[in-house]
């Protein structure tokens, strides 16, 4: 089958388990714990009102405008799964709007991520399913193809894999490589464990403030004393 107009079996995917614990954690912090080096870049907005996305991704490579492989997506995506769709951040012509995202709820799809526009827009906040896209329009796309399923894709850097952890809220999206859920899970649950912690301090008024003029002092910053 020739590349760049193909549908594959996604063969593996992070767990039930998996998307439950992480649904906990704010992406803020599960991207400190990926050394910050991760990122689907800040053009893809949050198109629901609230609520947090979560899942194993299904990959779309699409051409810009076009949407024939999403619908193919969504006929196979299995309940809790997000789309993840790079079309090359083209904002000309919609990718879905409001009967694609029926039907998606309708599948049991957990949200989308689209490197591309939507339309209908009012839809999106009152259905409220978790949606990040690059922007909108009304004006609609065409089903020419070509396209492909379950390949690895790339937005703004970020590297999708099928099956790998999608992540997003409020700050942004994020994917979180299949092989290494486990690893990221421990260090971001360290984290949030140390941030409720100095939270904690913070309010008692307790929190230790030292290391600001320490760090100053060792990058050869001058501070007069008494400051």
């Amino acid at each position: 089958m020739a590349t760049g107009f193909r549908v594959l079996k996604r063969e593996r995917a992070v767990s039930a388990d998996v998307v439950r614990r992480f649904l906990k954690l704010p992406v803020a912090n599960v991207s400190d714990s990926m050394h910050r080096m991760t990122a689907a870049g800040p053009r893809l907005a949050k198109m629901h009102r609230d609520g947090q996305l979560a899942g194993p991704a299904i990959t779309v490579k699409a051409r810009p405008g076009d949407n024939l492989m999403l619908h193919k997506a969504i006929d196979m995506a299995q309940p809790g799964d997000v789309i993840v769709v790079d079309a090359g951040g083209d904002l000309t012509n919609s990718l879905m709007g409001e009967l694609m995202l029926a039907h998606a709820v309708k599948r049991g799809v957990a949200g989308f991520v689209l490197n591309g526009a939507i339309r209908d827009a009012d839809a999106f906040l009152s259905t409220n399913l978790p949606v990040f896209a690059a922007g909108v329009t009304h004006r609609g796309p065409y089903k020419d193809g070509p396209g492909e399923i379950n390949v690895p894709i790339a937005i703004d850097g970020m590297v999708i894999e099928p099956g790998d952890l999608v992540l997003g809220d409020s700050d942004g999206v994020l994917a979180v490589p299949f092989d290494i859920v486990e690893e990221v899970y421990a260090r971001t649950s360290a984290k949030q464990d140390a941030e409720t912690k100095q939270m904690a301090a913070i309010e008692a008024g307790t929190n230790d403030r030292s290391w600001v003029d320490a760090a100053l002092k060792k990058l050869g910053c001058e501070i007069p004393e008494g400051i």
